[in-house]
Parts: C-alpha cells; sequence; structure tokens
C-alpha cells in the first residue's frame, strides 16, 4: 500500500510538472530560448548565456538586445499557484502561433532604412540638362546676347556705303536753273572716306555760281578724304564698334554667370526634392509600425494582458505620425512644384516629377584639404565676373584712347578729280578740262577740355575697374573657401548622424524588446522610435546639406554642370 501511494504520488507530481511547462496565464513566465530562436532572424549575434549582467553605467559593446535583459528574466520569480482563469495548452497548440509571431514583429528593427531608386527615377542630369535647354530665365538671359550683337552690328552701319541724291530747280525767277547729282560715300576703317558722283547743272546760273553748271553730258567726280593725325589711329566710328564688342565680350560671362546660378538653384531644388521624399518616406513607415503594432495592443488589451491605456497611447502616436506625414507630405508637393520650375520638357512646359519617380541619395565623397588651393586657382581662371571685368576695362580703355585723340590737332587731306562730257555750256570751255584738286583742312582746340575732361573721367573709370577687379578676385577666393568648408563639415556631420542614426535604431530595438518581455513601458517604446526617426530625420537633413554644399561648390568653381558626385545613380 506505501508502495502504491508512492507511485500515485510520483504519477501526479510527473502531470503537475507536465502542466506546468505549459500553462498561460494574464502575466505568463517567458521561455529564453523561445524568444532566442525567435529573436535569431533579426540579428545576426549568438546569445551567449555566460555573459555578464548589463549594467547602464560600464561601457560595453552593442551586440543583441535580448542579452541586456536575458539575466533580470531569469530572476524573475515564477508564480506559485496559478490563477483561476487558466489555460492549458500544449507546445504544439496553434493558438500559440500568433503569439509567437508577434514577438518576432516586435522584436524586428524600425523599418527607416530607404529602398533603392526605381528605374524611371529623375537624375540631377536630367534636371540641369533641361535647365540648359528649356529655362525661361535662361533663354531670357540668352537674349542679352543676341541684344549685344545687333548693337555691336549697329555700329558697323556707320561703314556702310552711303548713296546720295539730290534734284534742286530754280523753275521761276530772272535766273531759272535745274540742277540733279547722285553720288556714293564709302567710310573708310582706318579713318576718312571715298566718294564719287555724277552731277548736272542746266539754265541760266548767277555769274558768282557759275560752277554749278557743267557740259550737256554732265560731270563725274570722284575723291577721298584721310586723316594725317587726329582720327587716324581712332575716330568716334571705330570707337563705337569696339566699345560694341567688348560689350559682346562683357555680356557673355553675365550670362554664363546666371546659367551657373539657375544651375545651383536648380540642384538644390533637386536635392530638397530628394530630402522630403525620404522623409516623407520615413514617416510613412514609421506610421505603418505603429499601425501593425495596433492590431497587436488591440489583442493583447482583449485579452486582458495590457491595460486599455496602452493601446490609447497607441493611438495617440498613430495620430501624431499621421499629423507628420500629412506635413511632409505637403513639403514633398511643394518641393516637386518648386522643381517644376527648373524640370521642363523640351517645349518649355513644366514637369511636376512623381514620388515614384524619387530615387536615393548618391553615397557622398569626401573632398581632401589638398584639393583646395588648386581649386582656387581653377575658380579664378573660370569665374564669369573677372572675365566680365576684363571686358569692361578694355571697353573704358577704348573710352581713354578716344580722350587722348580729342589732344591732337584734327590735320585731314584730301583729293578730288572731276571731268565735264558732253559738248561745252560756255563759250570758253572752261568746264571741258580734266580737273585734279589736293586741299588740307586743319582743326585745333585751344583750351582742349574736353579732352582733357574724357580722359581723366576715363582715368578714374579704369582704376574704379581695376579696385572692383582685385576685391572680386578675393572674394571668388573667400567663396570658394567658405563653400570648401562647408562641404567639408557636412561631410563630417553626415558620419555623425548615420552614426546617431545606428545608435538610435538600436536603442528602439531594445527598447521593443524590452516591452514584450515586460520589462519597459509603452511609452519608452515611443521615445526610443522618436529618437530613431528624428535621427533618420538628421541623417537624411545631412545629405541635403552636403548636396546642397556640393552645389554651391560646384557653383563657386564655376561650373554649369553638375561634379560627378552628384551624378552618381
Amino acid at each position: 500500500m506505501p508502495i502504491a501511494r508512492l507511485r500515485a504520488s510520483l504519477i501526479a507530481c510527473s502531470v503537475i510538472a507536465a502542466l506546468g511547462c505549459s500553462v498561460t496565464t494574464n502575466q505568463p513566465p517567458v521561455d529564453l530560448n523561445r524568444s532566442a530562436n525567435t529573436a535569431a532572424p533579426a540579428s545576426t549575434t549568438t546569445v551567449d548565456p555566460t555573459e555578464s549582467e548589463y549594467d547602464d553605467q560600464n561601457e560595453t559593446t552593442l551586440g543583441d538586445p535580448l542579452q541586456l535583459v536575458s539575466d533580470e528574466v531569469e530572476a524573475a520569480p515564477v508564480p506559485e499557484e496559478l490563477p483561476e482563469e487558466v489555460e492549458y495548452l500544449t507546445d504544439k497548440d496553434p493558438a500559440a502561433e500568433p503569439e509567437e509571431r508577434a514577438v518576432e514583429d516586435y522584436i524586428q528593427p524600425i523599418p527607416l532604412d530607404l529602398g533603392a531608386g526605381n528605374a524611371s527615377a529623375v537624375v540631377i542630369d536630367q534636371v540641369v540638362n533641361s535647365v540648359h535647354e528649356s529655362y525661361p530665365l535662361l533663354a531670357a538671359a540668352l537674349l542679352e546676347n543676341s541684344i549685344a550683337d545687333g548693337k555691336q552690328l549697329a555700329t558697323w552701319g556707320k561703314f556702310d556705303t552711303k548713296f546720295k541724291s539730290a534734284s534742286q530747280n530754280g523753275a521761276l525767277g530772272f535766273y531759272e536753273t535745274y540742277r540733279q547729282d547722285i553720288g556714293f560715300v564709302q567710310p573708310i576703317y582706318s579713318g576718312g572716306e571715298f566718294f564719287s558722283g555724277y552731277r548736272i547743272g542746266r539754265g541760266n546760273f548767277q555769274p558768282w555760281y557759275q560752277e554749278r553748271q557743267t557740259n550737256e553730258g554732265g560731270e563725274f567726280k570722284a575723291g577721298f578724304r584721310v586723316p594725317l593725325l587726329k582720327n587716324r589711329e581712332i575716330d568716334e566710328r571705330r570707337a563705337a564698334l569696339w566699345r560694341a564688342t567688348y560689350e559682346q565680350q562683357r555680356v557673355r560671362p553675365e550670362v554664363r554667370a546666371q546659367l551657373i546660378l539657375f544651375v545651383r538653384e536648380a540642384s538644390i531644388a533637386y536635392w530638397t526634392w530628394i530630402a522630403t521624399g525620404q522623409q516623407y518616406r520615413i514617416w510613412q513607415q514609421a506610421l505603418e509600425l505603429s499601425e501593425e503594432r495596433n492590431s497587436r495592443l488591440q489583442r493583447r488589451v482583449e485579452e486582458g494582458d495590457l491595460d486599455p491605456p496602452a493601446l490609447q497611447d497607441n493611438l495617440r502616436s498613430i495620430a501624431l505620425r499621421e499629423s507628420k506625414l500629412i506635413d511632409r507630405g505637403r513639403k514633398l508637393q511643394q518641393s516637386a512644384v518648386k522643381l517644376s520650375l527648373f524640370y521642363r520638357s523640351a517645349d518649355g512646359s513644366p514637369i511636376i516629377p512623381e514620388p515614384s519617380q524619387l530615387r536615393d541619395f548618391p553615397e557622398p565623397t569626401e573632398f581632401l584639404a589638398s584639393q583646395l588651393e588648386s581649386d582656387i586657382q581653377v575658380a579664378l581662371s573660370q569665374r564669369p565676373e573677372l572675365a566680365a571685368l576684363d571686358a569692361l576695362y578694355r571697353q573704358v580703355n577704348v573710352d581713354l584712347a578716344e580722350a587722348n585723340n580729342e589732344f591732337l590737332p584734327s590735320v585731314d587731306a584730301q583729293v578730288w578729280n572731276s571731268q565735264d562730257m558732253g559738248e561745252p555750256t560756255s563759250s570758253k570751255r572752261d568746264k571741258s578740262r580734266y580737273e585734279l584738286e589736293a586741299s588740307l583742312f586743319i582743326d585745333v582746340p585751344l583750351q582742349r577740355r574736353k579732352a582733357r575732361g574724357k580722359s581723366h573721367a576715363a582715368e578714374a573709370k579704369l582704376s574704379q575697374v581695376a579696385v572692383k577687379r582685385r576685391f572680386t578676385q578675393d572674394k571668388i577666393v573667400a567663396e570658394v573657401q567658405a563653400a570648401f568648408a562647408g562641404l567639408t563639415a557636412a561631410f563630417d556631420r553626415l558620419g555623425k548622424a548615420r552614426e546617431a542614426k545606428r545608435l538610435a535604431e538600436y536603442m528602439a530595438d531594445v527598447e521593443r524588446r524590452r516591452f514584450e518581455l515586460g520589462q519597459s513601458g509603452l511609452l519608452d517604446v515611443f521615445i526610443r522610435e522618436q529618437s530613431a526617426i528624428e535621427a533618420a530625420d538628421g541623417e537624411v537633413e545631412a545629405l541635403l546639406e552636403y548636396f546642397a554644399a556640393l552645389a554651391n561648390y560646384t557653383a563657386a568653381l564655376a561650373f554649369d554642370w553638375p561634379m560627378p558626385a552628384e551624378s552618381k545613380p
């Protein structure tokens, strides 16, 4: 009998032990082996049960977050008595599988990493090419070239061949005279002019105007006039032409400067659109995380595993993230509209890119300090501001040369010859002989105030342009140095932002696991996730700052096309 009782006691103990391994209560004990197996896909670090206890005050190497709470869980007391509402589930019961899947969902990292861009993504080269081909303000700026070309062509008009004619008839009066003449005048580029013509004069001329009368066949005349001192090296016609030519040379760099500015603005608008798209996806994925968690929390509240306020707190986080998502969506749409000012079709129509055309940021490139000096020399040789000032300097030099020309006396030589044709109209035949005449004309201003005033103004203007050029050189060097400093600082900041993101995601992962194991509250999870979201936002902002700084550096070096680092797919 004692043996039978002992056998019954052993059987009862075995049954109780067997049932105790699969009891589920409102506060179930945690199976660490099952949790570790479930967490295995989320981390490649093996949990070592012999690891020392986690200490917040000691520096540790980041490993599997489960290791941080495993020792505490092992020390958790097991209830001595089971509550009355008890469910007995075997390990093979399918009702336990959703619980395991829920745990696996909880321990996944927050999904903040963005996917790769799709094949139809808009790239920076497309936007910049659109600026070159279709941007309206660039088209307006290019018309400045046409305006300068037109003005320069107009100055050539001073050298056009001129046709002259006149008809002067005195039909009534004591002296009836009829005079007709035509002629051509061809200015010479080196100064002076050629002239030729034909005239015929008939009638009863006054005795003092007998030279107006010609033979019956009229008179042919040809000659030239050239300057010997003043207006020989430069005159009003050539000065106007040279000024207009240098104006062409001045306008072209100014147009290129505007193109560089437009490319810079388009690049920043493009990277802003990329950044707002990535930030939109960050908050979209954060919202999806809250929504997925809400269904699991609702089930746990219904099962009595969580208090109802926890579900309300998660609903609060959903509302907050929906609000943020709406705001990010607004910024994404606004940035796309702003980008459409630069991104246009072949006919110039704005194209608003779709969110599906977003791409990721290319991998940033580090710029070395050793290349700064050579880049400064590149900027000094390429910046259009210096070319424009050089053209302006040459323009003012023309003014100075023209002023110095005014100091010279005007000494012009003129030679012409003429021959009357046909029957003589005078009995003296004084119109029939070949005529040749040479003349010298001298004109000297005594005070020469015009020359002195123009020379003084031109010399002052030359000094002014020289000072502006020196300052512009200093400004270019400063702009390159400032842009380089911004670029290197942005690259360094990006490294820190990525490290902050990695750590924030790690801590959010730890907090979610602690919450699942009953070691933390939902509010702590929200705080950690918010830190991870802000860190991901910070990484995007750092990327935007880097590529905006790269656009500034590209413009400082006077490139009107993105650098290779911006064009990487």
